[in-house]
């Protein structure tokens, strides 16, 4: 929120879209930029790998239906994600969102996935690095606010935003 539009006034709810399955590209796959544009960015993100069907979920029981954590390197197309005020097309370019290459167990980890290092690298050199602690939404508001209308199902992901430092 410190580089968006938002920096003075922080949203009361989380921004959602969605992204189709062939914007998506697995571990040690490229990333490809569309030859359409030059404005592709990097954006660093935690997964939480949906692993039950859910609707309704609350605060308190949202991390029941977590199979498990992945990262995600988000790459949009800021021209087309800014052409209006919805950001699908521009999250959505084939072979943008980099996903993978594991998996940890929700148990394995803190409830929440708090307490986890994000971070991107380019070249080596550091671009990004916070920490979920400092996330905006938790994953459990985010989830019960989500599924007040949209039922999520196994295998769906819901990627959770990225620190500062994008693109």
């Amino acid at each position: 929120v410190k580089e968006g539009r938002y920096a003075d006034n922080v949203p009361k709810f989380p921004t959602y879209f969605m992204r189709g399955l062939t914007s998506l590209t697995p571990h040690e796959s490229p990333i490809v930029r569309p030859k359409i544009s030059d404005t592709l960015d990097f954006e660093a993100e935690l997964v939480a790998i949906i692993g039950k069907r859910v609707r309704g979920l609350t605060k308190e029981n949202a991390y029941s239906c977590i199979a498990g954590w992945s990262c995600f390197n988000d790459g949009s197309v800021r021209d087309w994600q800014k052409r209006t005020t919805q950001w699908d097309v521009g999250k959505n370019f084939d072979s943008t969102g980099g996903f993978g290459p594991w998996m940890v167990t929700a148990d394995d980890i803190a409830p929440g996935a708090k307490g986890l290092k994000i971070q991107s690298r380019l070249n080596g050199n550091v671009m990004q690095s916070d920490n979920t602690d400092n996330m905006m939404f938790p994953v459990a508001e985010t989830l019960a606010d989500l599924t007040t209308g949209i039922t999520l199902e196994p295998g769906d992901l819901l990627v959770t935003g990225t620190p500062e430092g994008v693109g």
